[in-house]
């Protein structure tokens, strides 16, 4: 498991404070401390059911609602929670864990080893059983034999189908928090999906109301928190979808904290108010655009020129304002790994490129402007969609191609066309921004180019349980993969991830844009504590509370 991530650059965090006419901030306030809150983001699933689908895990986790056995930290090691400890078999297959005693669901019931065992239980049946109405994935993360309770140990013991290296990642993830069931494991008699009040969770909020067309919903305080007091009453959350509508919301008093607002003006407005802080933190997340290789980009010349066109550093330093760090590794340089040891070698040179593509024979015989492949100018499908800058991103980076002689024709769309048309294969360069680590490691993220020793995950019509959807099929990389996943020793695992990193590098397999950063803002006379976390399916918790 990862634990040296971000030692030096956990949280970047730019503090403000009130100056000029606003005088002290406390001072103006005090007395007059707010009781609620109010939330505007962006809202990304319509149910609260960890086994709904995985945005709706991430929401109740993300609206403060529920919890796992175990949290990562912003250096991305996983801390106990709901368990506190755990022991685990010489094989890395039997883990046994004890439940935290005196915890308590938001109703009051005890959170205690049977009630643990019931809800992991239901989430994999549910899943197994109900894929029409539950599409969350579990068992992509922790394929489990069993799960049972000890009731006199408040132990709960899950034998795995084959060795995990740390199970404690896979269960941060928001599909194992742990919800009162009550007992409804294999029956439709409880129907969360339909209900968002029933899920209880053991967070500092509960969910009071929801609104399934407006997405707004409202919440009160958990008053069995087992974790302290939750200072505020409870906290309104309103679904903005605009990133400058937030921005206005946040100015106007309207809301008092907001999420990763990314266009430049109203972020370097709101840093530069000290009416609100802003809390950054370098993320988990890679901007890339995906190559395929069934396509025009299979030409090794052509597709190694494109990288070396863009120049990257600029792009998410001034075209994206910082937004996105630059790397090129396709994991970011905070995971821990050594990229020290990784070689680049078409890294961002515009006159090697041009060079390149000449000795190849892809020139422009017309004149026109545009490299010609198999007497065709070269026009590259571009699929980019809007969110986390990926547009942006985009439409610089065939600014770049343009200056050597490559054309491309955008399209921009919202992020399910593009998933659809990237499957599909009717692409050349498709945009993405990927959770490279969310359960703590990247073997899920990694599968993007893993083909499978039999070609298993290789994505097609006629194998639609592949998710290599880029064609993209290298021996010594999926001999790599294979190692990495069975692994148990930490510093193989991390040699493999270079390899496979390497290899990407020397294939030009993948255009890497950068390392998205996220943020929390929030207004400075009414809220205190709101910061972001590494990885973002962490909001509200009991440290956000008024300013007195």
């Amino acid at each position: 498991m990862r634990s040296k991530m971000f030692r030096l650059a956990a949280v970047l965090m730019v503090c403000v404070m009130l100056i000029g006419t606003f005088g002290c901030g406390k001072d103006d306030n005090k007395g007059n401390a707010k009781d609620t809150f109010v939330l505007g983001c962006y809202v990304y699933a319509d149910s609260f059911d960890p086994a709904g689908y995985q945005n709706a895990s991430w929401e109740t986790v993300r609206d403060g609602v529920g919890e796992c056995l175990f949290r990562f930290d912003n250096d991305m090691t996983p801390q106990p929670m709901l368990c506190d400890t755990y022991t685990v078999s010489d094989n890395h297959i039997v883990w046994t864990f004890h439940i935290r005693d005196g915890v308590k669901f938001s109703n009051g019931k005890p959170c205690d080893a049977q009630a643990v065992s019931d809800c992991l239980n239901r989430l994999y049946w549910v899943c197994e059983n109900k894929s029409d109405t539950h599409s969350s994935t579990p068992y992509k993360y922790v394929k489990a034999n069993s799960i049972t309770a000890d009731t006199g140990a408040n132990t709960v013991t899950i034998v795995l189908d084959k060795p995990i290296a740390d199970v404690r990642g896979p269960l941060c993830f928001p599909f194992y928090q742990i919800i009162d069931v009550e007992g409804d494991l294999h029956d439709d008699s409880h129907n969360y999906a339909d209900d968002a009040t029933t899920v209880i969770g053991t967070g500092p909020y509960v969910i009071k109301s929801f609104d399934k067309t407006t997405l707004n919903a409202e919440f009160v305080r958990n008053e069995y928190y087992w974790q302290g007091e939750v200072p505020f009453k409870g906290y309104t959350r309103k679904f903005i979808e605009d990133d400058t509508t937030k921005a206005m919301a946040l100015k106007n008093g309207d809301i008092d904290v907001t999420e990763n607002i990314t266009t430049d003006a109203d972020l370097a407005e709101l840093i530069a108010d000290p009416n609100f802080y802003v809390s950054r933190a370098p993320g988990i997340r890679t901007g890339i655009s995906y190559v395929n290789f069934k396509g025009i980009l299979a030409n090794d010349a052509l597709r190694k020129a494109v990288m070396m066109a863009v120049d990257g550093k600029t792009i998410c330093d001034v075209t994206v304002g910082g937004i996105y760090t630059y790397g090129t590794p396709v994991l970011p340089t905070g995971l821990g790994y050594d990229h020290s040891k990784l070689d680049v070698k078409y890294g961002f040179d515009v006159e090697g490129a041009k060079k390149l593509l000449d000795e190849a024979g892809i020139v422009d015989t017309d004149g026109d402007g545009i490299r010609e492949l198999d007497g065709k100018n070269i026009k590259l499908d571009y699929l980019t969609y809007s969110s986390r800058r990926l547009s942006d991103l985009a439409e610089a980076t065939a600014v770049s191609l343009k200056a050597i002689g490559i054309d491309t024709n955008m399209t921009h769309s919202d992020s399910d066309t593009v998933w659809n048309l990237l499957m599909a294969g009717k692409y050349d360069l498709c945009s993405s921004n990927w959770q490279t680590a969310a359960v703590g490691d990247p073997s899920a993220f990694l599968m993007n180019w893993y083909g499978g020793t039999d070609g298993s995950n290789l994505y097609s019509e006629t194998n639609p349980g592949g998710a290599n959807y880029t064609g993209y099929d290298n021996d010594e990389f999926d001999e790599a993969y294979d190692k990495f996943v069975a692994s148990t020793d930490e510093t193989e695992r991390d040699e493999l991830v270079l390899k496979m990193e390497q290899v990407l590098l020397d294939d030009a397999a993948v255009l890497v844009h950068g390392y998205y950063n996220s943020c929390m803002i929030s207004n400075v006379k009414t809220v205190t504590g709101a910061e972001i976390s590494t990885i973002d399916y962490y909001w509200i918790s009991n440290k956000i509370a008024p300013v007195k």
